[in-house]
């Protein structure tokens, strides 16, 4: 073990949780890892797949991006944020649903927007870009739905017994939306470097990461006005995850995917959620030694 991967080991352990990473330079390919080849729960975190499926969809003359779609205010997926908390009829265009899902991981939205797009399309995208151990199973409707029905009677009470997450579908990578940490920092690299679409549909995408509103997780680690950090986070009962990419003044810029699971059932874990950071922050700073070592030289 590597010493940048024992201090990953241990602020993993320090939190409580097991923890997943994988971190790359875009540009030099110069990588960092901690079990990166581990099939993990995506939650949330999958609805980055579909933004890339929705805009190659869009270049390829499927739909327009400024097409609105209607959102009547019965039958909607469950969420907390976005639409989810909105009590009448709404009319959103899909970038501009794309906007929600990305920003306040809006499961109303992405679930328009897979309606449009389809889980087909997701999964050809990511096969497409090289992200053979990645999969779309469920719309995030039928994600929440197997997890009503997996934890029975008790509702979500019954959510905080262990035993009880043992038998989730959701929380079992064989049986749900899955991917690796280190293919989810390809499939960053590949916006990054515009080959997940034209670069007029990379910026969008890099736009729309930018504008999430979580402090909480990848970006605690880089708590600076010059470093911009994009990502998106994914969350389950135990689950926390998130990807995303920072970059500093001087042009560096590095692809991170973290993904943990906690044993205390709490929804409450701010440990759990600031690891995250703590863990992209230890990765991205082995990969800038070199770099710094070079300036620190040049002075």
């Amino acid at each position: 073990m590597t010493r940048t991967q024992d201090h990953l080991r241990t602020a993993f352990a320090d939190a409580a949780v097991t923890g997943w990473l994988h971190a790359c330079d875009i540009d030099s390919g110069a990588e960092v890892g901690f079990h990166p080849d581990h099939p993990v729960v995506t939650a949330s975190v999958h609805k980055l797949c579909l933004l890339v499926a929705l805009h190659q969809c869009a270049a390829q003359g499927d739909f327009e991006l400024t097409e609105q779609i209607e959102v009547p205010p019965t039958g909607r997926t469950f969420g907390l944020t976005g639409l989810g908390a909105m009590l009448d009829p709404a009319r959103v265009s899909l970038r501009d649903a794309a906007y929600l899902m990305m920003s306040v991981s809006d499961n109303i939205a992405a679930d328009l927007l897979l309606e449009r797009v389809g889980l087909d399309a997701v999964n050809r995208t990511t096969t497409q870009l090289g992200l053979s151990h990645t999969r779309a199973v469920h719309t995030f409707r039928q994600l929440l739905d197997t997890i009503k029905k997996d934890a029975g009677p008790g509702g979500t009470r019954a959510l905080s017994d262990p035993h009880t997450l043992t038998r989730l579908t959701a929380l079992d990578p064989a049986r749900t939306n899955r991917s690796t940490p280190r293919d989810m920092t390809r499939l960053l690299s590949c916006i990054w470097r515009d080959e997940a679409g034209t670069a007029d549909h990379g910026a969008a995408m890099r736009r729309l990461l930018g504008l999430q509103v979580w402090p909480h997780r990848l970006a605690s680690g880089f708590p600076f006005d010059d470093v911009h950090v994009a990502g998106k986070t994914g969350s389950l009962p135990t689950l926390r995850n998130e990807v995303g990419v920072v970059e500093y003044p001087d042009g560096g810029r590095y692809a991170v995917a973290v993904f943990t699971r906690a044993a205390n059932t709490a929804a409450t874990l701010p440990a759990a959620d600031a690891v995250i950071g703590t863990a992209a922050r230890i990765a991205v700073d082995a990969l800038r030694a070199p770099r710094t070592r070079r300036r620190a030289g040049g002075a």
